[in-house]
């Protein structure tokens, strides 16, 4: 029976682990691991026994995957990494996604999300890699153009036979034949920043997620931000919360009622597909509006949205929560969990209601993860 919360944090100076008994009352911290070095992205593969994966991301020496079988005891490199095609002619320059593959027989199969935008599949645990040719060599790749973070490809989701993925500012592909083949799917989907306010491809998309009882249901955090927008196409207000109930080949807005349609992580609750946590920013500086933070629940699906905020900081608090800080555990009575730019790990008690700080002088925080186990 599992009986810890586990989570992994992604920080700009190394990957950290937390677990605490399953009532929470205090997490014990170990690391960092990969000293020094950046991880954008984190998996807790709960797939069999339990296995840790972060990334870690050195400008100068290159990019690796670290593994740990002992719940984050300790790590160690893959055998390899990731890595495009001597012929291909990019260079690798970031890992910004690892998740599950979709195939129950074979419980070591991973995904890989990087950047120049692409995605890496692995039989073996992380030990090989090898390129998904379907969008990594798609026809619009060389097409897509970096947003403020990079050409990355951040979201991958696997239900069944679709592949759902993320990319900035790439837009939302999606697969049906289980990533074999794809095409952009963003019909609904605004772009800012671009004369045609709704193109075929070339949206920043920043977070996608679905939960399994609502087969064909997701909802995705798109760069909003563009209600007083006066250039080309004019103004696009609340673009940036958008809903899919046909598999992602539709999209519509359900950001009215948020005091910003900018932000980058989306959370769906783990026992009800209606309930779902955003993170609204000031688009100008990516910070708390009004420097009082709070995350906004919807309990329809994005129809009413109410504000979280008690045990936050009231006034003068302006960090910024990236799209993979923040996520949610699986116990009856769900926590959230986010992550901030000034190093302070956030838990929301009783999904959210009430809010206490676990850990405040980590290095900026770029991934949160969490299982119980």
């Amino acid at each position: 029976m599992a009986d810890r919360v586990i989570l992994t944090i992604g920080t700009k100076k190394g990957v950290f682990v937390a677990d605490a008994a399953k009532p929470r009352r205090s997490f014990a911290l170990r690391g960092p691991f990969g000293q020094g070095i950046p991880v954008y992205s984190t998996l807790i593969d709960t797939r069999g026994t339990p296995r840790l994966y972060a990334s870690s991301c050195n400008p100068f020496f290159g990019m690796k995957v670290l593994r740990s079988t002992n719940m984050g005891k300790t790590f160690e490199e893959t055998k390899s990494a990731p890595a495009f095609p001597k012929e291909d002619g990019r260079a690798l320059a970031n890992i910004w996604s690892l998740e599950p593959g979709g195939g129950k027989k074979d419980k070591k199969e991973l995904l890989c999300g990087v950047e120049p935008a692409s995605l890496f599949r692995s039989h073996d645990g992380g030990d090989s890699w090898e390129m998904v040719p379907g969008i990594s060599n798609h026809e619009h790749a060389r097409k897509w153009q970096p947003g403020n973070g990079g050409l990355c490809m951040h979201t991958i989701i696997r239900d069944g036979n679709r592949v759902h993925l993320g990319i900035s500012a790439g837009g939302h592909y999606l697969s049906e034949d289980g990533g074999e083949t794809f095409k952009a799917s963003n019909q609904g989907v605004g772009a800012g920043f671009a004369p045609d306010p709704y193109p075929e491809f070339g949206q920043c998309v920043h977070k996608i997620a679905r939960h399994d009882d609502a087969p064909g249901r997701l909802y995705m955090q798109n760069h909003g931000g563009w209600a007083d927008w006066t250039g080309p196409g004019g103004p696009r207000p609340d673009i940036g919360v958008l809903r899919s109930d046909d598999y992602g080949r539709s999209w519509r807005s359900i950001a009215r009622g948020l005091p910003s349609d900018f932000g980058f992580p989306i959370v769906v609750h783990p026992h009800d597909a209606d309930t779902v946590y955003v993170m609204p920013l000031e688009p100008a500086t990516r910070s708390c509006p009004g420097g009082a933070p709070a995350v906004w629940r919807s309990e329809n699906g994005g129809d009413s949205w109410s504000r979280l905020a008690r045990g936050l900081p009231k006034k003068q608090s302006y960090f910024t929560i990236l799209r993979d800080a923040m996520d949610i555990d699986r116990l009856k009575t769900p926590a959230l969990y986010f992550g901030t730019t000034t190093g302070q790990l956030w838990i929301g008690r009783e999904g959210g209601e009430k809010w206490d700080c676990l850990f405040d002088s980590l290095p900026p925080i770029h991934n949160v993860k969490v299982a119980v186990v």
